[in-house]
């Protein structure tokens, strides 16, 4: 096992100088041999902790150390200076020395392991992002060429042909599909942040209103702290807009869907709730997970495959935050994306919730 390698440093060249003096002072004044005996022992204990030398190197210094300290109590022994009892103390401190060296070879086996192990996994997971990269524009050849003939023969047949429309819609989601894998792993890598100055509350109002023109919800801003947030604005939006959508696709129409944004110490919380039908426990841990999926009945046309709410997190990791969720005392669940409030100072809430609304819809009142 790969251990620290000799030359000695510093620390222990000052200890080799520290066990000569004190091997010199149990010669020179042998009624005082137990002290520097111990300082000896103790301080090579303490040593080997922290440096663990090579096996080579340890038998060595155990050598020298036994032979000295050794020699030394052996020849007051004969002299009629140390009763010969004396002598057991070299096996006992070499016998805690040993032990010492066990558990500091331990240590450092367990250390290499852990590096190892987790070498091992970072190259997996960089090799497993590539793949899906990799797959993931390769894929859109295929694709932009399917619908390039998908195009032509919808102007044979028509474009309200039932077959036509199918496999449209199909190339749709797999282009979607698409985009978001490669969304994904780019927000997992955290490249190409570009930061800048977000107004929160115009950040939010802009979200809100642009998915009540697409949803049939009740749609309600909440109350938002009023603070600019140092984020990428462009992922910070398609952060807000997976939360949203997974919002949508569990809530049925004019179900309530708020979202509000609150100061929490030096971070900023936005929290998406719905009215649906709240969180499986059962995923609850792992919904963020890739592929996960809150509702696996849900149709193909509804559902996806999970990468909404993994792209929300990776995004928020991104920035420094993180996403949770949980189910609603009343009902339904809330999504909030955590992130740190850098350089802006905490202010307080400058806007109440107002009633929802729903885009082309008469206005629902709040309850």
């Amino acid at each position: 096992m790969p251990a620290i390698a000799w030359p000695p440093n510093r620390v222990e060249t000052a200890w080799g100088a520290l066990a000569v003096v004190c091997l010199a002072t149990m010669i020179g004044w042998p009624s005082w041999e137990t002290i520097p005996f111990h300082v000896i022992w103790i301080t090579l204990t303490l040593l080997y902790g922290f440096r663990v030398w090579s096996l080579t190197v340890t038998g060595i210094v155990l050598g020298a150390v036994v032979i000295g300290t050794g020699a030394s109590i052996l020849a007051d022994a004969f002299d009629g200076l140390q009763l010969w009892g004396e002598l057991f103390e070299v096996p006992l401190m070499s016998a805690m020395f040993l032990a010492m060296v066990w558990h500091a070879r331990r240590r450092v086996l367990m250390h290499q392991t852990v590096e190892q192990l987790a070498g091992e996994r970072a190259a997996l997971l960089e090799q497993q992002e590539r793949l899906v990269q990799n797959v993931s524009h390769e894929l859109r050849t295929p694709v932009t060429i399917a619908r390039g003939h998908l195009d032509l023969l919808a102007r044979r047949l028509g474009p309200n042909d039932r077959e036509i429309e199918v496999v449209s819609e199909e190339l749709t989601r797999m282009e979607r599909l698409i985009d978001r894998i490669l969304l994904l792993t780019r927000a997992e890598r955290g490249e190409w942040l570009d930061r800048g100055p977000v107004p929160l509350v115009t950040l939010v109002e802009d979200v809100v209103l642009r998915w009540a023109e697409v949803a049939p919800r009740a749609w309600r801003l909440g109350p938002v702290v009023d603070v600019v947030l140092y984020a990428d604005e462009t992922w910070l939006r398609a952060a807000l807009d997976a939360l949203l959508e997974n919002a949508v696709q569990h809530t049925e129409e004019y179900d309530l869907i708020e979202l509000s944004a609150r100061g929490d110490a030096d971070d900023v919380v936005l929290s998406v709730s719905d009215g649906g039908g709240g969180i499986d426990p059962v995923v609850l841990e792992r919904i963020f997970e890739r592929f996960a999926r809150a509702d696996m009945s849900r149709s193909r046309r509804e559902g996806g495959v999970g990468l909404g709410l993994s792209i929300a997190a990776a995004i928020a990791r991104a920035h420094g935050g993180s996403c949770a969720a949980r189910n609603a005392p009343g009902g339904g669940a809330v999504f909030e994306l955590r992130l740190p409030l850098l350089n802006a100072a905490h202010a307080e809430e400058a806007s109440e919730p107002g009633p929802p609304f729903v885009a082309d819809a008469p206005l629902a009142t709040s309850s």
